[in-house]
């Protein structure tokens, strides 16, 4: 029993075995390979004896058609007679042909010897005989019945009347009704009565250029069939013998050259995981196996014993990578924060103030972003406004962000208009603007007694305003040119007077421009309809509504620019108490 035991094990090691498997995957490959071959080469052998018989059929239809067009017989006469009287049939008597009832229909068609008919019958009786084919004969193809109808037909196997008719494929009257000129006129078909047919044809014409008929030759082709079986049956015979000389050759080629190297290289491949495991110092594991094939395999082998030296020095390395990693991301993290430090972003921002209310908002589409918003009194009565989009992202984008945010705070301070602020922020930035980056600000100051608000916009998105809790629309204000884009650039002001509850919507680009799935865009009219449905509610929940919207809109889609928002509420001047 042990010993039918080991037998089975060994023969299923065998089968396993890559020299059994290469065994057959060479048999299948060479008889696959083998069968490929036979196909295409039946293929080319069968289109060359189809190109032969096409050729014959046709070149005999073209002698045949210049005997009947210029010879004695009325050829066309006869034609258009027997067309004339087929087209006058009823149905009823159409499906009679065949029959002596029918062929009297045509009777007025003379068949008697010296008539057209008797002339081209003998003249086409002589091209069967001597151009070796099945049948010479002038027929027409009808579209309307699907029918071919005969006008002479020599065959006395299988003769056909003038008027008696078959019916023909659809294909077979396009391709001959419609033929161009070019090329042969012929049709391939396999049919029941008469087998594998090749049908070869010209145009009979009358005065006119109609056609009436055609000059056709049938040439059957069951001959090709055979030769094509003879010619597989030798092909496959010496498929088979060179298959296994094939198989024999190569399975002793493997075996010296990848099936032995494999397995040294296997060998080798376990010592240095066990050795790993075990924490053994390191040893040279695949150079001492001295693999001389020639082949893939001798490279295999010096390239794992490279990788063996090698692979100490890559996990090194890949420790202080990942180390690396994880302090950019620490620091990235860190500046993220620093970011957010550095934006207002305690809300409510001046409770003691009841004559407005406030909130912003902003969400990069990295770590770091190249939006701002602020807001700051510069005096107890005029509030400043900035929301700000710096071009590019990440952490070039910040840095300039944070240096213009400061540069603009610290002007704004000074208590002059917008636009002399935006000119001096302008001069200096393009001062030391080596890397070409631009900025553009909508700067608002709101005279908080009156509801004055000046403003400059400096390239940005119009703001949406809504007047006494009325509907919200852009109001399109005048543009002056980007910050950092130009020095020299002169920047004017506008008024706009905010009544007791007027709102006030800023933004960045990243809102209208935010994109879903299938690149399109959520707009500002998608915005605007967000902000009236909101209209009633805070500064507050009107932004995480607009951010729900859009998250909405985006359905998952990844974002590609920073999303910043600001919304001011007018509520009216407060009596406060005189200053002493």
């Amino acid at each position: 029993m042990e010993r039918k035991n080991d037998q089975k094990r060994q023969r299923r090691q065998r089968r396993r075995s890559l020299s059994y498997r290469m065994l057959w995957t060479t048999v299948i490959s060479c008889i696959i390979l083998g069968v490929t071959a036979i196909l295409i080469g039946l293929g080319f052998y069968r289109h060359a004896l189809d190109d032969q018989y096409i050729r014959h059929a046709f070149d005999i239809a073209v002698f045949a058609h210049q005997s009947a067009t210029r010879g004695s017989a009325d050829t066309v006469g006869l034609a258009e007679q027997v067309m004339a009287i087929y087209r006058g049939l009823t149905e009823e008597q159409r499906a009679g042909t065949g029959t002596e009832a029918y062929r009297s229909l045509f009777a007025s068609v003379k068949t008697e010897r010296g008539s057209a008919y008797h002339i081209l019958i003998n003249m086409l009786d002589t091209f069967i005989k001597s151009g070796e084919v099945d049948d010479v004969y002038v027929a027409m193809y009808d579209q309307e019945t699907s029918a071919l109808v005969y006008m002479a037909d020599p065959q006395e196997s299988n003769q056909f009347m003038p008027g008696e008719w078959e019916t023909v494929g659809a294909d077979e009257i396009q391709k001959f009704l419609e033929w161009d000129g070019t090329g042969r006129l012929y049709h391939n078909s396999d049919t029941e009565k008469y087998g594998w047919l090749c049908t070869a044809g010209v145009p009979i014409r009358n005065e006119s250029g109609e056609i009436c008929a055609f000059l056709l030759v049938d040439l059957t082709t069951n001959a090709i069939r055979e030769e094509l079986v003879a010619f597989a049956l030798r092909i496959s015979l010496a498929l088979l013998a060179v298959t296994a000389l094939i198989a024999h050759f190569l399975l002793w080629y493997i075996r010296r050259n990848v099936v032995r190297p494999l397995n040294a290289l296997a060998g080798a491949a376990a010592s240095y995981v066990r050795d790993r495991k075990s924490g053994a110092a390191e040893a040279d594991h695949f150079s001492v196996l001295n693999i001389h094939s020639g082949t893939e395999m001798e490279n295999l082998s010096l390239t794992m014993a490279d990788m063996e030296r090698d692979l100490a020095e890559h996990e090194e390395t890949v420790k202080r990578v990942t180390a690396e990693k994880e302090r950019i991301n620490t620091e990235l993290n860190l500046a993220t924060q620093i970011q957010e430090d550095a934006l207002p972003h305690v809300f409510p921002a001046f409770p003691e103030r009841e004559e407005f209310d406030l909130y912003a908002s902003m969400v990069p589409a990295r770590e770091v972003g190249g939006d701002f918003y602020d807001f700051f009194l510069i005096d107890s009565d005029h509030l400043a406004i900035v929301i700000a989009d710096v071009s590019g992202k990440g952490v070039p984008a910040a840095l300039f962000m944070m240096v213009a945010k400061a540069i603009l705070k610290n002007n704004a301070m000074s208590g002059v208009s917008p636009a002399k602020i935006l000119t001096t922020v302008n001069e200096t930035i393009c001062s030391g603007n080596h890397s070409q980056m631009f900025i553009t600000i909508w700067l608002g100051i709101l005279e908080i007694s009156t509801g004055r608000l000046t403003a400059c916009n400096a390239g940005h998105e119009y703001p949406a305003i809504s007047r006494n809790g009325g509907a919200f629309g852009l109001y399109k204000d005048r543009h002056s040119f980007v910050i950092g884009g130009m020095p020299g650039t002169r920047y004017r002001d506008y008024e706009i007077t905010l009544q007791p509850g007027d709102r006030l919507f800023l933004y960045t680009d990243g809102v209208p421009e935010a994109t879903d799935t299938r690149q399109e865009l959520f707009g500002t009219d998608r915005m605007i309809d967000a902000l009236n449905e909101y209209a009633g509610e805070s500064p507050q929940v009107m932004l995480v509504r607009m951010k729900e919207r859009i998250d909405a809109f985006v359905s998952g889609a990844e974002q590609f620019d920073d999303l910043t928002m600001l919304c001011v509420k007018y509520r009216g001047a407060v009596p406060r108490d005189p200053v002493h």
